[in-house]
Formats: structure tokens, C-alpha cells, sequence
């Protein structure tokens, strides 16, 4: 039964099933407000991408709003809760490589719901703190999160609940990308990268596969992507295996990227939901090999916006190779890009007999960089085969 098999992956890692109660209604979300429309139910879980340079991303989850409309204020009518009672304090680090985590679920009219609201708990002065990070090597610093303990953080969606069935997401909570340095204040703010992700089926929507033993860390970054915009990503567990669960249907980009090592990608991993999707086995892993690293740094304003590295293979696809966290006090962002070419290969059903990958010597140092903030995206190309100036980005 998929509820029995998922419950027993959360007990592996210590954390128990959460039973939500939910509501509707005007206000504060109270019933299902007697609207005599045929129910469904909707049932929320909890994952994580790879977090960078933190040993411990605490977050405290009171509820799970959703609402009918995107233009939904906090205060009108409509909103439907799944409401942990006791809230949950969980580190989001322990829910990567595949590991979910269940919220719990509510009934609400079927339809269509475009916007979701997670609402976390305030630090105030509890200990342990609700929301905090422990940067490696360091001690537990609180994590800001003004937005969150109030009206919640508002989140775009695309859920569809049926008539008379249980409809299945994950929050995807990406907390190296949410977790942004506030100078050298020994400060962090929370700015939530989250995915809405549908769960349809445990017998798939997996991808797995193995990395070399010397990048089997938690610095190494293995994501699917689709047109160069990362869909799932995860790190490999102390074995070299990684499992990326739940990925949407589709046909993705396999990235693999590791600190001095050369970029690996795999085209053409298809994603089905009657079974995992194998890319390589513990006896045939991927182990780019080391590269020449170029630092690129620069500065972005409005400091809240987003920079990543791109990179495009010949014929295609692009792929993200990189992201850099944009510091929320001076915008100053920086990270290190390979020479070398990276290395492709396709996707082989059924096992391959070996990996077959090959340097995109067109590609080699060529990336571009792309800035996101204020409803702008703006870009820059680059060449590390020589040394690169400071860039400079002002959206919009």
C-alpha cells in the first residue's frame, strides 16, 4: 500500500507520522463551510535538496493553507488548513536523497487550488529555536523568517484535488538556495525556494544511480533538470548513491556536479511512475574527473536576487552548473567554474555496459550567468579560459 511504504520510509529516519487536521471557510479556515460540493482530499509531504555549507536547517511547520485563487489575501474566505497539532520542528537535511516526510491532509471541495501558504512557528524564545541553521563547523544561529510566522509563505501551485480521491504533493524545500548570508552579522534570512511537486505512484518517479567514492559527500550536487531549470536535486549518500523522489513524468537532463571536479550530464533520463528509472549501478559510477577551477564573483542588486551558471552543450541542452548565494547585505555573490569541457552521455535502458561519456569540447569554459530579481532576469556570457571581471547586475 503506498501510505503503509511511505510511512515506513519517514520511521526510518526517526520521525514519525503526522496527522493534520484540516478546515475551511471564511477567516481563519474553520469547516468545510457547507458548500454541499463533492470532496476530495488533499495530502501534503516534506523534502529537501541539498543544503550548502550548513550542517542542520531547522524549520518549525504550523500549517498548510491552499486556496482556490492566487489573489487570496490571508483574511478572506475560501482557505482550506492542514493544521499540525503539536507544531513540527524538523531539519530539513534529514529529508534529501529520496526521504519524505508526511504532513498530514485535509478534505476540501474538489477542484483546482493555485495558491499554497506554509505558515512556520515564531522563534520567540523557545529552545531549541524553531527556525534555525547550523553553519558547518558552527553553532545553532536563528534563521529569520518575518513573512513565514505571519501570513505564510505564499507559494504558486497547481494542485488538482478529484471528487471522492486523495490527491498526493510534496513541498520540495530547497534550503540551500533559501538559507541567504546577511553579511557578517553572523545573520540569515529565509527566502523559500519551494516546489509543488504531484506524488502519484511509489512504484516510480525516481531516478537512481551511483557517484564515484570520492565525491560521495555532501558538497556533491546531483540534479534532473528540464531546459536548464533544475526540477529535483539531492546528494548521495555516504555509499555514492543518490535517489531523486518525486521528479514529475517526463524525460529530464541528469546533472552531475562536485567542488574540482569536471561538470557530468546524462541526457534523456526518462521519468515513469510503474518504476524507478536506473542510470547506473555501484559497479559502473560516475566519477568526473578533477578540473581547473576560474573564481567569477560579482554583485547583484537588488540583494535578494538570484545568480546561477549556465552552461550550453552543443546541440543542447543547457544545464545549470552552478548557483551562488547573493549576500543579502552587500549582494556580493561568488563562485568557482571549470575549464575543462564537460562531459556528456546518453541514457541506456537496461543497464549499460559502460557509461560512454565524451568531452563537449565546444562547451569548454563557455558559460553564461544569469541573474533573477524583481520580476527581471538578466544575463552576461563569460569565458574562464581567461580570467573573468567582476560582474555587475542591476534589476531590474
Amino acid at each position: 500500500m503506498k501510505f503503509k511504504t511511505r510511512a515506513l520510509v519517514a520511521m526510518a529516519v526517526g520521525l514519525q507520522w503526522l496527522a493534520g487536521c484540516g478546515g475551511g471557510g471564511a477567516g481563519a479556515g474553520g469547516g468545510i463551510g457547507g458548500t454541499g460540493s463533492p470532496l476530495g482530499t488533499l495530502r501534503m509531504s516534506l523534502t529537501d535538496a541539498p543544503a550548502c555549507g550548513y550542517d542542520a536547517v531547522n524549520i518549525t511547520v504550523e500549517r498548510i493553507r491552499v486556496h482556490q485563487s492566487d489573489a487570496a489575501a490571508e483574511h478572506d474566505g475560501g482557505w482550506h488548513d492542514i493544521v499540525l497539532q503539536p507544531a513540527r520542528r524538523v531539519d530539513l537535511l534529514s529529508l534529501t536523497n529520496g526521504v519524505l516526510l508526511e504532513l498530514g491532509e485535509v478534505a476540501l471541495p474538489a477542484g483546482k487550488y493555485t495558491q499554497l501558504r506554509l505558515v512556520l512557528a515564531g522563534n520567540g524564545g523557545a529552545v531549541p529555536l524553531a527556525n534555525s541553521v547550523v553553519p558547518a563547523g558552527g553553532g545553532e544561529t536563528a534563521l529569520d523568517t518575518p513573512s513565514a510566522q505571519q501570513s505564510g509563505l505564499k507559494l504558486k501551485a497547481n494542485i488538482d484535488v478529484p471528487a471522492g480521491k486523495v490527491a498526493d504533493f510534496v513541498l520540495d524545500f530547497d534550503a540551500c538556495k533559501s538559507v541567504v548570508k546577511r553579511g557578517n552579522s553572523g545573520k540569515y534570512n529565509l527566502k523559500p525556494v519551494v516546489t509543488v511537486i504531484p506524488w502519484l505512484s511509489d512504484a516510480g518517479q525516481r531516478v537512481v544511480g551511483y557517484v564515484g567514492w570520492s565525491i560521495a559527500s555532501t558538497a556533491t550536487r546531483v540534479s534532473v533538470q528540464d531546459s536548464g531549470m533544475p526540477v529535483k536535486a539531492t546528494m548521495p549518500d555516504a555509499n555514492g548513491m543518490f535517489v531523486l523522489h518525486p521528479i514529475p513524468v517526463g524525460s529530464y537532463t541528469l546533472v552531475i556536479s562536485a567542488p574540482g571536479r569536471v561538470t557530468a550530464v546524462v541526457t534523456g533520463v526518462p521519468v515513469v511512475d510503474t518504476g524507478d528509472t536506473v542510470v547506473n549501478s555501484a559497479a559502473l559510477r560516475i566519477d568526473p574527473p578533477p578540473a581547473t577551477l576560474r573564481p567569477v564573483s560579482g554583485v547583484a542588486t537588488p540583494t535578494d536576487a538570484s545568480v546561477r551558471a549556465l552552461q550550453t552543450l552543443s546541440g543542447g541542452p543547457v544545464v545549470e552548473v552552478a548557483w551562488a548565494p547573493v549576500d543579502a547585505l552587500t549582494g556580493a555573490f561568488a563562485f568557482a567554474l571549470s575549464i575543462e569541457a564537460p562531459l556528456r552521455t546518453s541514457f541506456a535502458a537496461r543497464g549499460p555496459a559502460s557509461l560512454g561519456f565524451s568531452a563537449d569540447a565546444a562547451a569548454a569554459g563557455r558559460y553564461t550567468i544569469e541573474a533573477a530579481g524583481a520580476g527581471a532576469v538578466k544575463t552576461q556570457p563569460i569565458d574562464v579560459n581567461s580570467a573573468v571581471a567582476p560582474l555587475s547586475f542591476s534589476l531590474p
